[in-house]
């Protein structure tokens, strides 16, 4: 009997355990939160934590980005979503005693640097605060903010940048730190771009919609770039695919000129864009296409002709690559085709219209890979090769019967042909956790040929270099290099040394001091492109001689906490025969390549970045002199009634500003910079060698954007604001010209004016 009790007391126990395991789990299954986690570009948010705040309930999203939190009281709730790159969010919750709770939230990239991977100059990838230079990073988050439709309006409002403008030809250039374009190396991916002047217009020949992020080292790279990075170098780093299976994305922008704007005949700035990613566990493989369009826009000139010209420009690129662990290689093919058209004013008495059309096609090819061998030693290995082309057309045409003539002037049919090789390889060696080396070989090879070239140069360039990290401390880095150079046309110094080190001098405060010594040889653009026409008459010069250097610079970094962010830095640069325009003594009307013997530059730029609460900022300021001993060797130099001054100094300011609306899901930004004075030489070479110079200056000016962005769909974000809010379009100038060879003469242009857009982006995963 005791045991028959027995076994009906144990089934009553399984019987209640049982309907109470019922009970518990469909109380558990209505105490149920779940939720997707997106990206601010719709990507989702994979390996997200998710922690229930006052309780030890938590989990991780999964590829998708989707979570499920369960066993909850009924009630309300604080969830905290958090991860790495990413500013953490909060979000107060009802669970409903009857069904599961389902949302989604959107994380928003924190304004933390520290974390931004870095790779321009490095061993391997690694963080703004472990590298010993001083590296400013424009990431994906800052270049959708922007909705800018060049790489120009993303670099525009960045301390140290100045862009000018010749609106004959279409073109724009750039100064870093008071140094020309000539000296500021434009990579793609780690690999030079070229260009057929001396202007840099290949930056605003990138696909903007490309870009993963911009890198930017300010001071000499010569030990690791060689040629043309005596001012830094700007590196543009191109999407690479994530952890996403497949990937589609699209772009439209529509923005006006001014108040020029109509969709059916393209006046106004009209962006289309579309991509694709695929990828497997190893091989990958990317597409896209951009089609930019500018209606251009007419300003002060009359009749058929345009202040800025129209340009259409059709980008394309595609890639494929192969990744395991220790391996990653990839091809990549970018490709550029433009049209710039230049109408010419009708003569009244002959009907007849000069026309020009400058068609360009760019074709960069690159091969990349990587190979870990092991703990210790890795290997990397670039080639590239470009062929750019750049033809010239010139027609009569009569107006009255619309037929078009060629033009048979001089310089008015010219196809200009350049091409660049260039091939670099690399071994990085850990022999201890303190020390680390790195060899290496730099190849270059750069020809051109074309009407106005005189004959069908060449000149190659080889190159050793080494460099060594060494630790001695975990509170001290410093790295050293030299570069042996042989260049077929000059004769390069032996050695070029550079000295760079970091010192942590607190948890907060970070020292960065220094040096490198800089050689350029002039390139074949400088020493024999010839360029005659309507407005342009330049004369290369084969006499050239090669440029050196000493720079010295450092930066103080202070970082109480991840919010807040001060870096002061200063700069010095010493040149010798710096190559830049003069008068040709032979002919007054023409313009030529000359060496100044001395020139410097020096600074001090201050940049503070700091978030609170929903506001994300950086302010900056910089104040840069240059100096050129020309203007204190010659007796005819003039400005306004007295002396020319030893530096001439103009100050910049900047602010970036955003603020989140949680409640609207919008952010809105505020870019602005102010420009003063910018000093420059008109310099003239006399009939006995001697060269003087009058300074001039252009005018300062405001400049300022402000722009809105809001997610209206899990995959779909709308961009729309003013750019240009103070509407510049001219500055004046005290000089006759704008200072440079690539002047249309008087006022010096900046932009079209005030603009308005519209954009819609589309961005689509599945993992």
């Amino acid at each position: 009997m005791k045991q028959v009790c027995t076994n009906r007391f144990f089934q009553l126990y399984l019987l209640v355990l049982l309907n109470s395991s019922v009970v518990w789990a469909q109380q558990s299954t209505s105490h149920t939160i779940k939720g997707t986690v997106l990206l601010s570009d719709g990507r989702p948010g994979a390996l997200a934590t998710i922690q229930v705040i006052g309780t030890q309930k938590g989990t991780i999203t999964d590829a998708q980005g989707h979570f499920t939190v369960s066993e909850l009281s009924p009630g309300k709730h604080e969830i905290q979503i958090s991860m790495m790159g990413y500013t953490t969010l909060r979000q107060d919750v009802t669970v409903s005693e009857n069904q599961p709770l389902q949302f989604t939230v959107r994380l928003q990239p924190t304004t933390n640097q520290l974390n931004e991977v870095i790779v321009t100059g490095q061993y391997e990838p690694q963080s703004l605060k472990k590298s010993v230079y001083n590296v400013r990073v424009i990431d994906r988050e800052r270049i959708r903010l922007r909705a800018a439709m060049n790489v120009m309006g993303i670099l525009n409002n960045e301390l140290g940048f100045r862009f000018s403008n010749d609106l004959t030809l279409g073109t724009t250039d750039v100064q870093l730190m008071g140094m020309s374009g000539r000296n500021v190396k434009i990579l793609l991916d780690g690999l030079p771009m070229v260009d057929r002047g001396d202007t840099r217009e290949s930056l605003n020949q990138i696909d903007i919609n490309s870009i993963e992020r911009i890198e930017i080292v300010e001071g000499p790279m010569s030990v690791s770039y060689g040629s043309d990075a005596l001012a830094g170098v700007v590196n543009i780093i191109t999407k690479k695919p994530g952890s996403e299976r497949l990937s589609v994305n699209a772009r439209i922008q529509e923005e006006t000129a001014n108040k020029d704007y109509n969709l059916l005949t393209n006046q106004g700035l009209h962006i289309q864009n579309a991509g694709i990613t695929w990828q497997t566990k190893r091989w990958n493989l990317s597409a896209g296409v951009t089609n930019n369009t500018f209606g251009g826009w007419q300003g002060q000139s009359e009749g058929r002709a345009k202040d800025w010209l129209p340009k259409d420009q059709l980008f394309g690129h595609g890639k494929i690559g192969y990744r395991t662990e220790a391996l990653n290689i990839y091809y990549r093919l970018d490709a550029l085709k433009e049209d710039l058209l230049s109408q010419g004013v009708e003569n009244l008495n002959t009907h007849l219209a000069r026309d020009q059309k400058y068609i360009t096609n760019r074709y960069v090819h690159q091969l990349q890979g990587d190979w870990k061998l092991n703990d210790q030693l890795q290997l990397n290995g670039q080639a590239s090769l470009t062929d750019y082309q750049r033809r010239t057309q010139t027609t009569i045409l009569d107006v009255t019967t619309n037929r078009r003539t060629l033009s048979l002037g001089q310089g008015e049919q010219d196809i200009a042909t350049f091409t660049s090789q260039t091939y670099r390889a690399t071994a990085t060696y850990k022999v201890s956790s303190a020390v680390s080396l790195q060899p290496g070989i730099d190849i270059n090879r750069d020809a051109a040929s074309g009407d106005r070239i005189s004959g069908s140069p060449s000149i190659s360039d080889y190159a050793f270099f080494v460099s060594s990290t060494l630790s001695p401390t975990t509170h001290i880095s410093i790295r050293p290099g030299l570069r042996f150079i042989k260049n077929s046309v000059y004769e390069a110094p032996p050695v070029i040394p550079s000295l760079n080190t970091k010192f942590a001098l607190t948890p907060t405060l970070d020292l960065r001091l220094a040096y490198a010594r800089g050689f350029r040889a002039p390139a074949l653009r400088e020493l024999y492109f010839n360029f005659f026409d309507a407005s342009h008459s330049i004369r290369g010069n084969p006499n050239l001689k090669a440029e050196r250097s000493n720079s010295f610079n450092g930066s103080l970094v202070w970082q109480a906490t991840h919010k807040v962010k001060s870096t002061l830095g200063f700069f010095y640069n010493d040149f010798n025969n710096l190559i830049t325009y003069g008068v040709d003594p032979s002919d007054p009307h023409i313009t030529t390549t000359i060496n100044i013997d001395r020139f410097k530059t020096t600074g001090v730029t201050q940049e503070n970045a700091f978030s609170w609460k929903a506001l994300q900022a950086t302010v900056g300021f910089s104040y840069i002199g240059r100096y050129n001993n020309l203007l204190t060797e010659t007796d005819t130099t003039t400005y306004a009634e007295g002396k020319l001054p030893t530096f001439i100094w103009s100050p910049e300011v900047n602010a970036n500003l955003t603020y989140t609306l949680k409640k609207l899901d919008t952010k809105v930004s505020f870019f602005y910079k102010y420009t003063g004075k910018r000093p420059s030489y008109l310099a003239t070479v006399t009939a006995d060698g001697r060269v003087s110079a009058v300074l001039t200056e252009i005018a300062a000016f405001h400049w300022a954007d402000l722009t809105l962005t809001k997610p209206i769909a899990n995959y779909l974000t709308l961009t729309t604001g003013v750019k240009n809010l103070f509407n510049i379009t001219r500055l004046a100038n005290t000089s006759t010209d704008t200072g440079g060879a690539h002047s249309s003469g008087g006022p010096s242009p900046v932009s079209y004016g005030r603009s308005y857009f519209l954009g819609l982006a589309f961005q689509w995963y599945k993992n």
